[in-house]
């Protein structure tokens, strides 16, 4: 694991230094000192304009400080912001990652070319993107006899390292949520099953002081949660519904007076479409149909390790949706906990019926300030946007110029979709309350998945549904993100609450 360190000077073991530099070779304060060497060398290399993120790599002879200078790009310093400064630590990541080297330093000082960012939050938050582009998912691999050096050991070098410890503590906080998040979603559906993720997350939050609460498929079965029932019913791996709180703002200003916010995530381990069977080409991708709720699990992790003060409440239904003789079926008539039921027309059309039954446990059961549910819900929201932007509907102002602001602060990308009485009352079914299918068949899919959902919010309540169908996984790295797994939605939702 990568570790991150700061001190005022650079010890004398460190052999790779990093140098800011700016767009067309402009130097930065931290040049200054190798001023000569550098300009020699931007001047031997033409293609080196100092965008953002590139790098040069200047070998140094014997009797210098360092084996090694590695000029970073920041392009325009007047341009500088915290996105931008992950995106070229993320890419730092990997120009030292292919250098070899097992250990550099950051040498970065006051400058005042940088207008809209401190000298602390520019090193915080390239260290911070380093940090979320150094992720591994080698949980299956087997070790190497003879494993090439690692790169292990990055030090911020700054006069202010002080309180540059102190910005990169709270993001490094929200980096393990992260980082929580993709494990999950890059985990094998074999290990990862409703009752084993259930436990895994009462080991993982319980000690950092969520409290935890697993409801077995017997006391949903009590409560009449008939819809997450019916969604797991066709594998021998029952469902879970698992119920946790974090209490920061009672942390410090005894009990509060507010109702918590409240995060709902899909938890659909594996998704084989059930009856309704998905194409058996690229059917191993939907391991990643629990994104939503590893998104939540992150979340609550990041706000935890971070002591964030506020109420948080977040429920997450873990199913397996398999076809067997057990399995649900097209044409059947199913309850739920709000006491709708449902047409089923399609059990691919799973994960609105999960949320369902945990929008409504968590609306009765603690009368939240308002909910965020996330979900990899909707092929149609691919198609519609892709995988640069989560299509969110929000039935509130306030809430949605709430998250459009975290989503500027992460970079997690957000677009307004439409909540349209056309698109709820196509759902509607003519033999029961709900049908899982619209009426209008495919067209606007993920806006009448949106409808339905929108059935079980009860008294206005304000409500966000995130589809992050597109967003959860990608077949490409990313500046602060390797392939697969992302975690969308743990730097947004902390952003959001912390600040909130």
């Amino acid at each position: 694991m990568l570790k991150i360190t700061f001190a005022k000077s650079p010890a004398a073991t460190l052999k790779t230094a990093i140098i800011p530099v700016y767009k067309e070779g402009k130097l930065s304060e931290s040049a200054k000192s190798h001023k000569t060497l550098i300009t020699h060398t931007i001047e031997n290399h033409p293609n080196f304009k100092g965008k953002l993120g590139q790098t040069l790599v200047i070998t140094m002879g014997e009797k210098n400080d360092f084996d090694h200078i590695i000029l970073l790009g920041l392009d325009d310093p007047k341009k500088l912001n915290a996105i931008k400064a992950q995106e070229a630590g993320g890419k730092l990541f990997v120009a030292l990652k292919s250098l070899g080297t097992t250990a550099a330093g950051l040498l970065i000082e006051e400058d005042a070319k940088v207008k809209d960012l401190s000298t602390t939050d520019l090193a915080a938050n390239i260290a911070y993107g380093l940090k979320l582009r150094s992720y591994t998912y080698l949980k299956y691999k087997a070790k190497p006899k003879k494993p090439a050096p690692e790169f292990k050991s990055f030090s911020i070098i700054s006069a202010q390292s002080t309180t540059t410890k102190k910005t990169y503590s709270a993001l490094e906080s929200i980096a393990e949520g992260v980082f929580t998040a993709r494990d999950l979603v890059n985990a094998p559906p074999n290990d990862l099953y409703p009752e084993s993720y259930a436990k895994f997350i009462q080991n993982e939050l319980k000690p950092l002081g969520v409290s935890v609460e697993i409801i077995d498929e017997k006391k949903m079965a009590k409560l009449g949660m008939e819809a997450i029932l019916a969604v797991g019913k066709g594998s021998e791996r029952q469902p879970r519904m698992v119920v946790m709180k974090w209490n920061g703002a009672k942390t410090s200003s005894g009990k509060s007076s507010e109702a918590p916010i409240a995060l709902v995530g899909k938890g659909v381990t594996f998704d084989t479409g059930g009856i309704s069977l998905k194409p058996g080409a690229g059917m191993d991708e939907m391991k990643m149909d629990m994104g939503g709720s590893a998104a939540v699990i992150g979340t609550m992790k990041a706000l935890a390790l971070g002591k964030v003060e506020k109420d948080v409440v977040a429920i997450v239904g873990l199913a397996e949706n398999m076809p067997s003789h057990n399995a649900y079926r097209p044409g059947d008539i199913i309850g739920s906990l709000s006491g709708k039921t449902i047409e089923v027309l399609n059990t691919d059309a799973e994960g609105r019926l999960v949320l369902a039954d945990c929008l409504t446990h968590i609306q009765q059961k603690f009368k939240p300030k308002y909910i965020i549910d996330l979900a990899t819900l909707t092929g149609a929201m691919m198609v519609a946007l892709g995988h640069e932007y989560c299509g969110t509907f929000v039935n509130d102002s306030k809430l949605w110029k709430d998250m459009d602001k975290a989503s500027d602060h992460t970079g997690e990308k957000l677009w307004r979709m439409p909540l349209d009485k056309v698109f709820k009352n196509d759902m509607v079914s003519n033999v029961a309350d709900l049908q899982n299918l619209a009426k209008s068949g495919r067209l606007a899919g993920a806006c009448t998945a949106a409808g339905f959902l929108e059935h079980f919010i009860e008294n206005d309540t304000p409500w966000a549904h995130m589809d992050i169908a597109g967003t959860a996984w990608r077949k490409s790295d990313q500046p602060t993100a390797p392939k697969y797994g992302t975690g969308f939605g743990v730097r947004l939702l902390t952003q959001l609450i912390t600040e909130g």
